[in-house]
């Protein structure tokens, strides 16, 4: 992916684009508003809710181990996996090990975030999308480009068109007489997955929660085809990143009443499904759980950027930031997009690795909005400009950068009154000559100059370019024997 400037300035000029995400952005954001007035306690929640995620995360490897044995004692097994290759490989291993060539997904953005749908084609296995905002991506063979819509970017004609043209090729056509309703797209979704459904023997899922305290795992959904994963195969496989857990039940309480209202604009989810080990005869017989780091650690390690941790992918900072709104998720190069992208790429990853992370701290006008509605209190904000010095701090050395430059030579020049009064009288000619061809006048009788060729186009493209003034101030404190006329 290309840096977030030129990926922004590329998704700017479709306009399309921009009229799906204002009308999706805004609806989501009424909806949220609505529920989350009706809560008179709403910001002790959010404070809660930081609160726990705050004590887990300082305690973190206690709760992780509390949650191996708990989950063990349940009859599960327990992998742990460094990095996405060792996840792809855990989960690939398993579904080899039971002769597998197919699997049904429940929506995870941890599984996208380690590319196992890529990993397991490359070794024969299909994996499923069920979630239907995933199915549109998978069949439109698309990236997401929200956390909680993946399809926001595409509108109900676009849709038909993809069920359409694509859903033969994955094993049912869609009926001949679609229309763009969104019942009669819902309804063509689900004949298309039913039988892969009733077929599938493994099913791969994530976790919005995992309670250590019973070794229970959680997820919240609203078209129950997490449930007909969780249920219907043999085997059951579920990438947890380490940070998704809480201590106890009752810290599951509190968000639970965040989540629905801050994602969806629902007072509660339709669906919340949690499961813990096996028990002969129903439901899957053989479960398994890949705690995931995959850069969870070195964001830990960053005092400021920890605080990102606390995210419970719920999506509000993306429906409130207008950055997000006019260039849509596929800007920001991640299946974590928005401004906790901005911040969670780079933290996962670590600066200075590639241009494009490096670029996403400053995908933000750090208006703060987003972190007026994080359920979780995250000061999104705060990290940006602490990500900025440290991309700052990670280019330091090698051949410096034009701005660098410019600032060393104004440096030098500021430096010493001699060569300070000699740049002042070289203005002054520059200003009697370049005065004369300002397109207009400024406040002040000053002309702006127009465009100016390359470099300086970078600056008059965009902005006012005051001629130089024709006399310094030096110049005129001497002619007026200090400012007495």
């Amino acid at each position: 992916m290309p840096a977030f400037p030129k990926a922004a300035r590329e998704a700017l000029a479709d306009t399309q684009l921009r009229r799906n995400l204002a009308h999706a952005t805004g609806t989501i954001r009424a909806k949220r508003a609505a529920v989350v007035g009706e809560v008179a306690d709403w910001e002790e929640l959010r404070l809660a809710g930081a609160a726990i995620k705050d004590n887990t995360l300082r305690n973190l490897d206690e709760h992780l181990l509390r949650l191996e044995k708990s989950l063990q004692d349940r009859g599960a097994t327990v992998h742990w996996a460094r990095d996405a290759r060792e996840a792809c490989e855990i989960v690939a291993g398993i579904a080899r090990g039971h002769g597998i060539d197919e699997v049904v997904k429940v929506k995870s953005m941890a599984t996208q975030e380690i590319g196992l749908n890529e990993a397991l084609a490359a070794q024969g296995i299909a994996a499923w999308e069920t979630d239907l905002a995933e199915l549109i991506v998978q069949l439109g063979e698309d990236l997401p480009s929200h956390i909680l819509v993946p399809a926001i970017h595409r509108n109900r004609a676009e849709i038909r068109e993809i069920f359409r043209r694509n859903m033969a090729a994955a094993g049912r056509p869609a009926p001949e007489d679609l229309t763009d309703r969104p019942a009669d797209l819902a309804a063509a979704a689900r004949l298309h997955l039913r039988e892969k459904f009733l077929r599938a023997r493994m099913a791969v899922s994530g976790a919005n929660f995992a309670v250590a305290e019973t070794g229970t795992l959680v997820v919240v959904e609203s078209e129950g085809n997490g449930r007909m994963c969780l249920t219907l195969p043999e085997v059951l496989v579920s990438v947890v990143g380490i940070e998704k857990i809480v201590p106890t039940w009752s810290d599951l309480d509190v968000f639970l009443q965040l989540l629905p209202r801050s994602s969806t604009g629902e007072r509660m989810n339709p669906y919340t499904s949690t499961w813990a080990g096996t028990t002969p005869g129903d439901g899957p017989q053989e479960m398994h759980v890949v705690l995931l780091d995959n850069g969870r650690t070195r964001a830990l390690a960053d005092e400021v950027g920890r605080q990102a941790l606390r995210c419970i992918r719920c999506s509000a900072c993306l429906n409130v930031c207008p950055v997000y709104e006019r260039t849509g998720g596929h800007a920001y190069g991640s299946v974590y997009p928005g401004p906790i992208g901005a911040i969670l790429n780079p933290l996962l990853k670590g600066v200075g690795v590639d241009e494009q992370t490096d670029s996403l701290p400053y995908a933000s006008s750090l208006c703060g909005a987003c972190f007026e509605v994080c359920p979780v209190r995250i000061d999104i904000p705060e990290v940006l400009v602490h990500l900025r010095s440290e991309v700052v701090d990670a280019h330091r050395g090698g051949a410096p950068k034009p701005e660098a430059v410019a600032m060393r030579a104004a440096s030098w020049v500021l430096s010493d009154a001699r060569r300070l009064g000699l740049a002042e009288r070289g203005l002054g000619v520059a200003g009697r000559l370049l005065g004369r061809f300002g397109r207009r006048v400024l406040p002040g009788g000053r002309r702006a100059l127009g465009r100016l060729p390359w470099p300086g186009s970078l600056w008059s493209n965009a902005r006012d370019l005051p001629a130089p003034p024709t006399e310094s101030f030096r110049a005129w404190w001497r002619r007026t024997g200090g400012g007495r006329s």
